[in-house]
């Protein structure tokens, strides 16, 4: 939704879609190359891939690439921006029901807690790190940045909270998930 909305991607769409122009390949095959070279990334990192971290980087190519093809492009910037809004909550509905199977951290998470492991460092300088690179390379490339990347980079934290609240919910939890960090734990 973010990508057809025009306005500013999520920071590794912005890298995807950078590798997409300035290769040719299709957003979604890029999206899939640059979780498989994530991946590889985890081997020094000593981190193991789950069932879910296969999914992740399958699901995620594929429904870039099917949804960019199928969802229309709005004209008018206040459905763009209405479409990046929803799509930042389906990001946090999605994150919520994947994070609680406990298959396996998508790529890009194992790789944000595999360098918090090894090096100490606190999940949020870590992630906030690894976005701010990845942005700024895929911007380099020719990804679009703009005020959805914004968007996405404010609200993501708040959303996947409140998909993983609506998913315990919706699963019969007595247990409120804290808000902000999605993995809290690691934060010591």
């Amino acid at each position: 939704m973010l990508v057809d909305a025009a306005l500013g991607n999520a920071p590794w769409t912005v890298f995807a879609q950078g590798i997409s122009v300035r290769t040719g390949i299709a957003i979604g095959l890029a999206t899939f190359f640059t979780s498989v070279v994530v991946l590889l990334m985890w081997i020094p990192l000593r981190e193991r891939p789950g069932l879910g971290t296969i999914a992740n980087a399958v699901v995620i190519a594929l429904s870039l690439q099917v949804m960019i093809s199928v969802l229309p492009t709005p004209e008018s910037a206040g459905w763009r921006l209405a479409q990046v809004i929803g799509g930042i909550a389906l990001v946090g509905i999605g994150s919520g029901l994947y994070l609680t199977t406990n298959l396996g951290p998508g790529p890009r998470d194992g790789l944000m807690t595999g360098i918090h492991e090894r090096t100490g460092i606190a999940v949020t300088p870590v992630r906030l790190s690894i976005e701010l690179v990845v942005l700024a390379i895929g911007w380099l490339l020719g990804g679009t940045v703009g005020i959805g990347t914004v968007l996405f980079a404010l609200l993501i934290g708040p959303s996947v909270g409140y998909g993983l609240r609506v998913v315990g919910w919706l699963a019969g939890s007595d247990h409120e998930v804290p808000p902000g960090d999605v993995h809290p734990e690691l934060e010591a």
